[in-house]
């Protein structure tokens, strides 16, 4: 028998079918403000909590410095995502991801490139 899957994985499992869902219909060669407009209007589809261009404060010394850095996509307070529409993903992607994560709420995130001919995806926990 195959164990249940987890809430974290049936999660993801949702949002990157979502996310091929937008990938197929589109293709790639779009601005990532369009993938990321269409992402969550698949989410929101599908009934699941949204929210897109999330500020993202640092905190240094105890106190939160303005820092101009925005998620593009949480899910349900728990899963950021980070789009690109980009040649190829690299180690920089990652590490914004990984900061993003670690300066946010979420322990969990995914980085997607939609200029790819198949959607590439990255997911990385805390």
């Amino acid at each position: 028998m195959t164990p249940e899957p987890n809430h974290d994985s049936k999660l993801t499992y949702k949002i990157i079918g979502l996310a091929m869902r937008v990938h197929r219909t589109l293709g790639p060669g779009l601005l990532e403000s369009v993938y990321r407009r269409c992402l969550c209007h698949e989410l929101r589809l599908a009934n699941i909590p949204v929210e897109q261009e999330v500020y993202l404060p640092i905190r240094y010394n105890g106190i939160d410095i303005e820092s101009g850095y925005r998620a593009d996509i949480i899910v349900r307070d728990e899963v950021l995502l980070e789009l690109k529409a980009v040649e190829n993903l690299g180690r920089l992607h990652e590490a914004q991801l990984l900061t993003y994560l670690r300066i946010s709420r979420c322990r969990l995130g995914l980085l997607m490139n939609f200029n790819t001919l198949s959607l590439a995806v990255r997911r990385r926990a805390l």
